[in-house]
């Protein structure tokens, strides 16, 4: 998200994967929403089962933006006052909204664009992404910027709040595994992607380092279809597509320098990238 500028480097791209090589490089992404159209807040976008793409701040902060079509947006719904969105989820025709400002996720029945429930828990420094297993259990991450640290949250369907792990890095992009089996947490500030078990009960369990850097952030991540990761790198400007097993298959090369999310089709054929100071969304086709 926006509170990542401190992790610019000053280097062009030097990836230190351990045993890891960038099979291809691609650079064909276009604006799917022109430069300006959303606030340098831009963040979380999601397609939604209506088939338009869903992202926060769409022309001022505190709003839920519609994408319909290139180049045609609009503010679909205005969030409580207080209330600014980071990270977007449906979930059984419901969209979930991380509220970093409010220390809530909300959960928004698009039909009346009415939040019908509020899991608040002020121990949240910033709620900043989510994951939703098909249980409906949420896993949330909750960075500390300013201390450069981080916590990771579950949330049963009831609301009930349990703390995973604390004292971690800056924890910012999560996802789960196609078959929800795996969980995936990157820390910002620490360049590392962490790879958990996920149990029948929503614990975790057996985590492990996925693949770490030694320059440029991270933030957003999602994975497709096929269970490969993809990963946004702040300051980088690329987003790279990377195996279950921590192999980067390709790279993709952005116009912006400063990617905060990322969602794919539904057909994982199309990737969406939110970009910070460009407050714009760029568009690419995925690699088969």
């Amino acid at each position: 998200m926006h509170k990542m500028a401190n992790l610019l480097g000053t280097s062009i791209l030097a990836l230190a994967i351990s045993c890891i090589a960038v099979a291809s490089v691609t650079r064909d992404t276009t604006d799917w929403m022109p430069e300006g159209s959303f606030t340098s807040g831009v963040e979380g976008p999601v397609v939604g089962p209506d088939g338009s793409l869903y992202a926060v701040n769409f022309a001022r902060q505190g709003t839920i933006g519609r994408v319909t079509a290139k180049d045609s947006g609009e503010v679909w719904l205005q969030l409580p006052e207080g209330s600014i969105g980071n990270s977007l989820r449906f979930h059984d025709g419901f969209l979930y909204v991380a509220d970093y400002t409010g220390h809530n996720v909300l959960k928004i029945d698009p039909a009346s664009k009415k939040v019908i429930h509020k899991f608040h828990n002020p121990q949240m420094h910033q709620p900043n992404d989510i994951a939703i297993s098909a249980s409906g259990t949420i896993y949330a991450s909750d960075p500390d910027w300013a201390n450069n640290s981080g916590q990771l949250w579950r949330i049963s369907p009831e609301g009930t709040f349990a703390l995973m792990e604390k004292d971690m890095g800056t924890t910012n992009g999560i996802e789960l595994s196609p078959d929800g089996k795996n969980l995936y947490l990157n820390e910002s500030v620490q360049r590392r992607v962490w790879v958990y078990d996920v149990l029948d009960n929503g614990d975790l369990a057996n985590k492990q380092l996925l693949m770490a850097f030694d320059d440029f952030g991270m933030d957003g991540m999602q994975t497709d279809a096929e269970g490969n990761l993809y990963i946004t790198r702040y300051g980088a400007g690329v987003v790279l597509k990377v195996s279950p097993a921590g192999e980067v298959l390709s790279t993709i090369q952005l116009s912006g320098q400063h990617p905060t999310n990322i969602a794919l089709s539904t057909d994982s054929g199309t990737g969406y990238v939110t970009m910070q100071q460009r407050g714009a969304i760029e568009q690419f086709s995925v690699e088969r």
